[in-house]
């Protein structure tokens, strides 16, 4: 595993963040030490394909990025006829994840079929789908353009089918939400980023990456037509939900 070192240096000119070949070649690094529960995450996206996705049917991994998300699920079908399309928009991590899948083909040759395609999200078209992933992902997109993401989500999926939408999120309380915050500083110290790597890495995801609140994302999911959701994650700042059609 690559270490993540982007903005460890004190150059001038910084950029917004951005998932170009220098991220993707360090990503699984830093996800590892900048999200907490990531592979938590992960973890129950297997469970939960195991127990939710159906003979004959489609699962999506939308803003896919190395394939993390789309090999928990893979790993867990266990039903016939399926298959899982792995989606995003940046070439560098739609290429890397290419080669990922490949090599699990080459090991596993008897698994779940993956088509992985670069393509805007937002421009998909969801169908016959019992299982969705949106891991840390919604959050990149537009707060214009999200519920029309998620309903368009929840209308491909099948009845009974599942939504999996982890995110960083704000608290509405302001005194929470400093403390929020100063704890996930503290957990990236812990894990070896300096200073100077946390205050640049958090200016370039200014404007980038916006966070909305629990309660915001619930009520879009229902809105957008899911029956049941609820939080089975947190930590910190990071949250987990789960949707039923």
């Amino acid at each position: 595993m690559t270490e993540d070192k982007i903005y460890a240096s004190n150059l001038p000119g910084d950029e917004p963040f951005c998932f170009d070949d220098e991220v993707a070649a360090v990503f699984p690094d830093m996800l590892r030490r900048s999200i907490p529960g990531y592979a938590a995450s992960l973890e129950a996206i297997g469970s939960l394909a195991a127990r939710y996705v159906k003979p004959g049917t489609s699962c999506y991994d939308l803003g896919c990025s190395l394939g993390a998300a789309t090999l928990a699920m893979r790993q867990a079908i266990r039903v016939p006829d399926c298959r899982i399309f792995a989606m995003d928009n940046a070439p560098a991590m739609v290429e890397r994840c290419q080669t990922i899948i490949a090599q699990d083909d080459a090991a596993h040759a008897s698994r779940t079929p993956v088509d992985v395609k670069l393509v805007d999200i937002c421009d998909v078209t969801i169908s016959n789908a019992s299982m969705v992933v949106m891991n840390y992902t919604l959050q990149f997109l537009g707060p214009d353009t999200r519920n029309t993401m998620v309903r368009r989500i929840c209308d491909g999926l099948l009845p009974g089918g599942l939504f999996v939408l982890s995110e960083k999120v704000i608290d509405d309380d302001p005194h929470m939400e400093e403390l929020l915050v100063d704890l996930h500083r503290e957990h990236k110290r812990r894990n070896d980023y300096s200073e100077l790597e946390i205050s640049r890495k958090r200016a370039a995801l200014d404007n980038v990456l916006i966070p909305e609140t629990v309660a915001v994302h619930r009520e879009r999911l229902t809105s957008a037509g899911f029956a049941h959701s609820a939080v089975w994650l947190r930590y910190f700042n990071f949250v987990s939900i789960i949707a039923i059609k």
